[in-house]
This record gives structure tokens, sequence and C-alpha cells, in this order.
């Protein structure tokens, strides 16, 4: 099994990658409005308490007035009833868009991930995409939701507090400057360490998520080979690279915030030194040392804060980059502006002419070269072909997955390139050889060819394909959950479900690679009878190995290292054709050829 990641990875650069998710907030202006106003009055109470502390000190405390302490009581109460409101209104709209954006991006990014063409898929791992899905975007909705509104409110506090400490005494403030750059070029320092460890981190665990979504996949295969102990000694491999890079993150972000706290208390303290022989000299006055003191507490609390909200906002840089790369991947199969409209009704005529064609992941190499074929409409092609030849690469090119280098596929006299794929593909249908089953029931997977069907016309295309037999004896008949991939099912129902499934859409077009390899004698009578009517007046292309579906087709074509050597019947070619010859000696046994 494979085990590379995904190659050139781009590092995270700084917190201008989260203006990205902006977009995704536009749509909600009045509930960040409102978030905002709740945020500003938060804290503009929060540094109301030090003016109010202040009246309490000098007016009340030490004037010995009960009324001004009864007033600056009821200022202090009705400040924290403003807190509180303002706390809760901020908190719901915060966290109403946290959740709400992620949401959002959540579908725009499957929605994207949905469209790619599948030379994506051949070079990026499905666990990175997942991780992408849902770790990145969990961190992001933790920032949007809490962080952000974190480090915003601290900020308020920051510069509103600063601006208090000047207007309490000058003299003070100008020290708590001094301390200002002390903090700044830390957090400058340690936050860019921080940022690409954080970056590395997400990219370790997107690791660990890629292999156990690999291993498990392929279970069976790792149980019959007993892998168990290599696989467990690679996963822990891949914890272990995790953990440490995220050990080196938390000693990072610990370190900063260390730093921060020791510088910022320590200038409280030579403040309070300062300030206490002030009040001594009768220079400035209790309550305003106490409301100083409040103002400078405040700015040190909030500089921590910062500096700890500050490593969460460097994941979600990270985080946001990671998705942003997913949003902005463009899909290489596009429909084009103007798409051009199939006929109506479909024929099923299908031609390739002079088409060459490479994979992404083998450039080198062509799948295809200068192939040229033209199926008349309601005919049955059968490929045939070494392993390897590009069999399966004319149905690819055929859905419309991938478009050739040169020369053209065509579908009813129209070039695929100027038609929409879906338009295509709903004149297709596949029963690939090895079935795709979903999580669910009988109904739902055999209504995935379409939809919109009844559950008559569902159980008329599984009685077509010999299923419904099967699926009627299972606990709960069609409604019986199939189990991850239909593992509950056997090789060869799980193909007469695929094959009920191309029968329900009612194709045009007929693509059958293999669809009766994974049945046995019986069943594949019962399917082959089943295929026979399905095939009735469509056009069929088939890759086939077997004798009983060669001789069936209308015309054979033999294809080796990506281009047609020769088409025909299987009596001529047998005469006129050496590779295919050997073919069917090969596969067919001798005597049969």
């Amino acid at each position: 099994m494979a085990r590379s990641s995904l190659p050139d990875r781009p590092k995270g650069r700084d917190l201008r990658t989260l203006r990205r998710a902006w977009g995704f907030l536009l749509p909600y202006r009045g509930r960040v409005f409102g978030a905002a106003v709740a945020l500003v009055v938060t804290a503009a109470a929060t540094l109301g308490l030090g003016q109010g502390l202040k009246t309490l000190i000098d007016s009340g405390f030490s004037g010995g007035d009960a009324s001004a302490l009864n007033q600056a009581l009821v200022f202090l109460i009705g400040l924290s009833v403003v807190m509180a409101f303002g706390t809760y209104a901020r908190f719901y709209l915060v966290s109403w868009l946290g959740e709400r954006v992620v949401a959002d991006l959540r579908r725009a990014v499957f929605d994207r991930v949905l469209a790619l063409h599948p030379g994506f898929f051949e070079v990026t791992k499905t666990g990175e995409i997942l991780s992408r899905l849902t770790t990145d975007t969990t961190l992001l909705q933790s920032v949007i939701g809490s962080s952000a509104s974190m480090a915003l409110r601290n900020a308020l506090n920051f510069l509103g507090g600063l601006v208090m400490l000047f207007v309490t005494n000058a003299q003070l403030a100008g020290l708590v400057l001094l301390v200002v750059p002390l903090v700044v070029v830390p957090i400058l320092v340690f936050g860019r360490r921080v940022r690409k460890l954080s970056r590395a981190s997400q990219d370790r665990v997107a690791d660990v998520g890629a292999f156990a979504e690999e291993t498990f996949n392929a279970i069976r295969t790792v149980q019959a080979f007993t892998h168990e102990p290599e696989d467990r000694r690679r996963f822990a491999g891949e914890v272990q690279n995790a953990f440490a890079t995220a050990l080196r993150r938390i000693r990072a972000r610990g370190l900063l915030s260390a730093v921060v706290i020791l510088l910022v208390f320590n200038a409280i303290a030579v403040i309070l030194w300062v300030g206490g022989r002030g009040v001594m000299a009768g220079e400035i006055s209790g309550g305003e040392l106490a409301a100083f003191i409040f103002y400078a507490a405040t700015v040190a609390f909030s500089v921590g804060i910062i500096s700890e909200v500050f490593g969460e906002l460097q994941r979600a840089a990270g985080a946001t980059e990671r998705l942003i790369e997913l949003l902005e991947e463009e899909p290489e199969i596009v429909a084009p502006d103007q798409p051009l409209k199939l006929p109506e009704p479909a024929e099923g005529r299908v031609r390739f002419e002079k088409v060459t064609f490479h994979y992404p992941s083998r450039p080198d190499r062509p799948a295809l070269r200068q192939f040229s074929l033209d199926v008349r409409p309601g005919e049955t092609v059968a490929l045939v072909g070494p392993s390897g030849a590009g069999k399966t690469t004319v149905f690819q090119l055929l859905l419309r997955f991938y478009d050739p280098e040169q020369g053209r596929v065509m579908i009813d006299g129209i070039n695929l390139r100027l038609a929409a794929p879906l338009d295509v593909r709903e004149r297709i249908a596949l029963v690939p050889q090895d079935p795709v089953l979903f999580g669910a029931d009988g109904w739902e997977n055999i209504r995935f060819g379409r939809p919109d069907a009844s559950d008559e016309e569902v159980r008329s295309a599984a009685e077509a394909a010999a299923a419904a037999t099967f699926l009627d004896q299972l606990p709960d008949g069609f409604s019986t959950f199939l189990g991850e991939k239909g593992a509950r099912l056997s090789g060869g129902q799980r193909q007469r479900i695929s094959i009920a499934r191309a029968v329900l859409r009612d194709p045009a077009i007929l693509l059958l690679d293999e669809a009766t390899s994974a049945l046995d004698a019986e069943n594949e009578r019962l399917v082959q009878t089943a295929l026979e009517n399905l095939m009735g007046g469509r056009t069929t292309l088939i890759i086939a190995h077997r004798l009983a579906t060669v001789l069936n087709a209308d015309r054979i074509a033999v294809i080796d290292k990506g281009q047609m050597v020769a088409i025909g019947t299987h009596g001529e070619l047998l005469k006129s054709n050496p590779l295919y010859a050997r073919l069917a000696a090969l596969q067919f046994g001798l005597d049969d050829a």
C-alpha cells in the first residue's frame, strides 16, 4: 500500500491568510455588526470599572462620603449588568458565526472536491482531504467562534487600558510604554516559529488520518497477509511524528507565554513600587493608584491573552491556507461557457478519432496513441487486449473523466469537449469490475443509478439483475443495511446490485467492465441473460476476458499498447490477428478458441 504524503505542501505564511475566510462572513454582516457592538460595549464597561474603583476609594473610603460610596456601588453594579448582557450577546453571536461559517466552508470544500477530475485523486490521498474537511474546519470554527473574539476583545481592552493609563497618570504610563517593545519582540520572534510548527503539526495529523484510512479500507488484505504487526509499527511511527511535531509547537507556545507573563508582571511590580512612593509623597491619590493598577493589570492580562490566542490564530492561518488550497483547486474537466446540447432522442453513437492521451501520474507513457474506434448505435463492441493495453482508458475518456491531448471523443456527433460533463454522463451507465456499494440499504444503493426512481422501479431493476431474491432474504429485505462498502454481501451479490443500478438508469450507452467476473456459473447465467436484455437496443462497450461475452459481441476490438491493432468478429480475428489468437488460447483455452 502506498504511504507517500501529499507532495509540495506550501508552508503557512502569516495571519493575512485568515482574511480569506472573510468571504464566508459577508453574508452574515448583520450578526457580525451585532457581535462588534456587543464587543465594544463590553470592553467599554470593563474599562469603566477602573473609574468606579477610583471613585469608590477617593470619595467613599478616603473622603468618608457615604453618598459617594453608594453612587460608586450603583455605578459598579450597573457596569456589571452591562458586561453580563454584552458578554452573552457577544458569545452567542460569535459562536453562531463560527458554526455557520464552518458549515458553509465544509459545504464549499466538499462541493469543490466533488467536482475535481479523477487525476487530482491520483496524486492526493483521501485521508489528506478528510483531514482538511474535518480537523482544519474544526480548528477554524474554534478560532472564529472563540479565539478571534478573545483577540479582538483583549485588543480593545489593551488599547483602551493604555489610553486610560495616560488619563489616570501620564508619568506612570510612560513606564508602561517601556515594557511594550519587550513584549512585542518575543511575540514576533516566537510567533513565526509557532506558525511554522502549527502547519507542520497539522500536516502530520493528516498523515496519521491518511494512513489509518488507507489501512482500514484494505483491512481484509492486511489481515490476509498478516500485515498487522508491520502496520502497527508504521502507524506508531506516524503518531510519534505527529506527537513530536506537536510537542515542538507546544514548547514554542509555552515559551512565548512564559516570556510575556514574566516581562509584564515584573513591570507591574515595578510600577506598583513607583506608584506607592508617589502616594506616600502625596503626588497621587490612593484611588488614582488603584485605578492605574487596574488598568495596568487589564493591559497586562490582555497582552497575555493575546499571546496565547496568537498561537491559535497561527494554527488557524495554516488551516485556512490548507482549505483555500482545495477551494482554489480548479477542475480540469469543466463545461464550456456555452455547451452544446446532445441530440434528443439519444442515438448512442460513439466515435474515437485518432485519440492520444497520457495519465497525469504517468506523463511519459501514452495510455492511448492515435486510437480510433467507431461504434454504431445499438452495436455491442468488446474491447480485448493485454493488461495495461488501454481498455479502461477508453471508458475513462468516454465518461469524460479526462480529455485527450489529441484527437476527439464524440457521442452522437458531438465532441465531448464542447458538451457539459453531466449531460454526457447522464447518457451512460457503468458496471465496473469492482462494484462500489455505499453504507446504506438495498433501496438506496440501487436508486443511486436514478435518485428519483420509485420503489417499484427499483424492485423491477433488482429482479432484472437477479438481485431481488437475495435482497428479499435479508433480515429487513431491501431495507437491510448492507454494511460499509457492502461488506455484508458476497462479491457476486455486490455485482448484481451494481448491475441493477445500471438497469435502473436506462442509459443510451452501457459500459461493462467485466460485469460478470465475480459471479459463479449459475448466477453468471442469470446475470448474463439480464445483461442481454439490458443491452438490447443500446450501444454497449464491454471490457471482456470471457469467451461467452466475446462471442455475443457484434465486433471485437483488439487493443495493444494504447493502439487499435485489429477489429472484427471472433472467427475473423482468430484467423487474422496473432495477438487475439494468443489471448484466446490463453484466456479461453485452446480447444474453446
